[in-house]
């Protein structure tokens, strides 16, 4: 079992490509079952690690396929822009 307080200090790469996605940062979890349906990845740092740019990635949970001791394995096509968080594409 894993705690998602854990999940924070756990990279998560993609294994199509082997991207570093970066932490996690939130769960989606569905209230009228208490089921995790996506994490959620904080958006990449830009100008010297300080500034956040573009947008957090959500992930959904059936894409997940394993929980490793440093990190967590997604299994994604190549980091594009249709998983972000952005108000439109709530799960």
């Amino acid at each position: 079992m894993i705690k998602a307080t854990q999940l924070s200090a756990k990279d998560v790469v993609n294994l199509k490509d082997g991207a570093k996605l970066g932490p996690v940062k939130d769960l989606h979890i569905e209230p009228e079952t208490g089921s995790v349906v996506a994490i959620v990845l904080e958006a990449p740092r830009r100008y010297f690690g300080l500034v956040r740019s573009g947008r957090d990635m959500v992930i959904p949970w059936n894409l997940v396929k394993k929980f490793g001791v440093d990190t967590v394995l997604v299994d994604l096509q190549p980091v594009d822009s249709s998983h972000t968080e952005n108000g439109s594409n709530e799960l």
